[in-house]
């Protein structure tokens, strides 16, 4: 039941979400049509473009219309409808109209004409790699620079990995991102070997596409600079708590090892107000990553939003902008799920 509600919030959230970026970008300048044919268009074709996207109707009926092209279950009219989104009939209305149960359809580019869930699909796995390997590398560091600074509180290490959270939490991305780029990437790019601009594939015309790890280096870097710092603070407030009780006193009276005490006794109860930062931060690693993809030229999600938005390419935005709101609401069902599995304590029934 916790779960289905959390799942119904959620859906809630996104339909907020949904409201929000429609009314926001039926608002901004710029026609949609004009934008999909260019400045040379002739009216006859502009007016064919605006009733095909039902920019003839008034606001709430395209409200209707873009709610019934993200629905799973929408109204199907074959004479409007993409030929490219897949349906399943489920409730025949006559003349090949139907209730139909289908994918999301997101529209198309205004600039390319492509379908925007195929421009964010083939853009995901960039975004996915880099804040995966952002948050591994703030998780491990940031864990264990949090155990070691309550183990050694007090201490030269406590210190210094206080003074280098404080650090890290000070530090905006895209400064730590130019900063990064042209120290390790441009300065220094001899030794380290690295560049200040990459995907994660280069194009090679003879070879075609080649994996090259090497330009996630330093976005993951920049990406994992901030999270690494709020973990290492949460990690080592949650050990400090936990090390006083009870129990580990009791554990230590026994004559247990203390990295078994540690590891098996008090970082388990620690973990979570970090899982719930790793969680967090994953999720806005992956919706956030605008600027950082921008200044890398990593191909990702941001960059193909931050470039939509200066062509006001808006369906490409909106279809981003939903799609890493999605991604948020499944992270955060994922973190419910873990405090469960870490901490039985949690009760769903509640």
């Amino acid at each position: 039941m916790f779960l289905l509600r959390k799942l119904l919030y959620g859906l809630l959230v996104l339909l907020g979400v949904v409201v929000l970026v429609f009314l926001l970008f039926n608002v901004l300048p710029g026609d949609p049509a004009r934008l999909t044919l260019g400045q040379r268009a002739d009216v006859a074709s502009l007016e064919n473009v605006r009733r095909e996207l039902h920019l003839d109707k008034p606001l709430p009926v395209q409200f209707a219309w873009y709610l019934n092209d993200l629905s799973p279950l929408a109204y199907f009219n074959p004479a409007t409808a993409d030929p490219d989104v897949k349906v399943l009939p489920l409730i025949p209305l006559g003349q090949g109209r139907a209730v139909v149960l289908k994918t999301p359809y997101l529209r198309r580019s205004y600039q390319g004409k492509k379908a925007v869930w195929e421009i964010l699909t083939e853009a995901m796995p960039g975004t996915l790699v880099l804040a995966l390997c952002a948050m591994l590398f703030a998780t491990i560091t940031g864990i264990t620079l949090g155990i070691l600074s309550a183990v050694k509180k007090n201490t030269w290490m406590d210190s210094s990995a206080i003074f280098a959270s404080v650090a890290g939490i000070s530090m905006p991305s895209f400064f730590a991102g130019i900063v990064l780029a042209y120290v390790l990437g441009f300065v220094f790019s001899g030794y380290t070997g690295l560049h200040m601009t990459g995907s994660l594939y280069d194009v090679d015309p003879f070879e075609g596409r080649i994996l090259n790890l090497r330009n996630l280096v330093l976005p993951a870097l920049t990406l994992g600079i901030r999270p690494l710092a709020i973990i290492t603070q949460l990690t080592r407030s949650a050990m400090l708590d936990v090390l006083g009780q009870d129990y580990i006193r009791t554990a230590y009276a026994k004559g247990l090892p203390p990295r078994r005490v540690i590891f098996q006794h008090a970082l388990p109860n620690a973990l979570n107000p970090v899982i719930t930062a790793i969680t967090g931060w994953l999720a806005e690693l992956l919706a956030g990553a605008f600027f950082v993809e921008y200044i890398f030229g990593w191909k990702g999600i941001g960059k193909i939003t931050v470039d939509a938005l200066s062509k006001f390419d808006f369906p490409v935005v909106m279809g981003a902008v939903l799609f890493t709101a999605a991604l948020f609401i499944l992270i955060n069902l994922l973190a419910d799920y873990l405090y469960h599995v870490i901490d039985p304590r949690v009760n769903y029934e509640l």
